[in-house]
């Protein structure tokens, strides 16, 4: 069998986030066959104008549909802003869901993690993420889920919490697991 390829995109876009790191996380700890692909380019993308998406879609719009199509799963690691889901990574299900219907990631497997400062870890962002792409089309795995108060980590990144690096195994493998 072949590896299993999961795109993995990251809601919030400092390069020390807490999601980052357990997307980085991700990436170290997946099973043997499985690889990560945590994905840089969310803040080039414009916001959503259905007047720019067109066959010449601007080139950032064009890599992230590319990478979708080339994935078998996605990851979605996200904090939570405001009781809801970060505008960078509301943005990006935007131009994934087109054209609406028939996006790149269409029946493919997600699912969503990630920490957040507040006491519950982002459930509510959580939650939120996988509505809209439930709407967007793919296939939203509701039963992987981890939600991470960050202040639980001691300001250490999760790699070094054991119980949070076999979770975050954990759930990668069940993600590719979904993958037919």
């Amino acid at each position: 069998m072949a590896d299993i390829k999961v795109l993995t995109l990251v809601g919030s876009l400092r390069a020390a986030s807490v999601n980052r790191q357990l997307a980085e996380l991700a990436a170290e700890s997946a099973p043997d066959g499985i690889t990560l692909n945590v994905y840089d380019g969310l803040g080039d993308l414009p916001h959503y104008n259905e007047d720019i998406d067109t066959e010449d879609a601007p080139a950032a719009v064009v890599a992230l549909r590319a990478a979708a199509a080339e994935s078998d799963a996605t990851l979605v690691v996200t904090p939570e802003y405001n009781a809801s889901i970060p505008g960078v990574l509301k943005n990006a299900i935007d131009w994934l869901s087109r054209p609406f219907g028939n996006g790149a990631l269409k029946g493919k497997p997600l699912a969503v993690i990630g920490a957040s400062f507040g006491q519950y870890g982002g459930v509510w962002a959580h939650d939120e993420t996988r509505k809209s792409f439930g709407v967007a089309g793919p296939r939203v795995v509701e039963s992987i889920k981890l939600s991470v108060p960050a202040k639980s980590l001691d300001g250490k990144h999760p790699r070094e919490n054991a119980e949070v690096t076999a979770a975050v195994r954990d759930v990668v493998g069940k993600l590719a697991a979904e993958v037919s």
